[in-house]
């Protein structure tokens, strides 16, 4: 899963809890309707992505390449501040 994967997900489920809270639907058949536009809006985003980038946004990663990732990221400044802090103190 890409960071774009992720947002265009998040803008879905945002969009999905906005429209939610504004047309208070009271059934399921009303919360599928609700879920549908949410993820509509999102996924008309993403084709527009795709045409002006000129190529998918869906990429063969899951959600756990992803972890993975930030794990990485989150990581590395850690131990680099961990290097420095040492380094000043000696």
């Amino acid at each position: 899963m890409s960071t774009l994967e992720l947002v265009l997900n998040m803008l879905a489920e945002a969009t999905t809890t906005t429209l939610s809270k504004k047309q208070a639907p009271q059934t399921f058949d009303e919360n599928v309707k609700v879920a549908k536009q949410g993820g509509g809006i999102a996924g008309d985003t993403r084709k527009a992505i795709e045409k002006a980038a000129g190529e998918p946004v869906i990429t063969s990663k899951n959600a756990v390449d992803f972890s993975n990732l930030i794990a990485d990221v989150i990581e590395i400044p850690m131990l680099e501040g961990g290097k420095k802090d040492k380094q000043t103190k000696g």
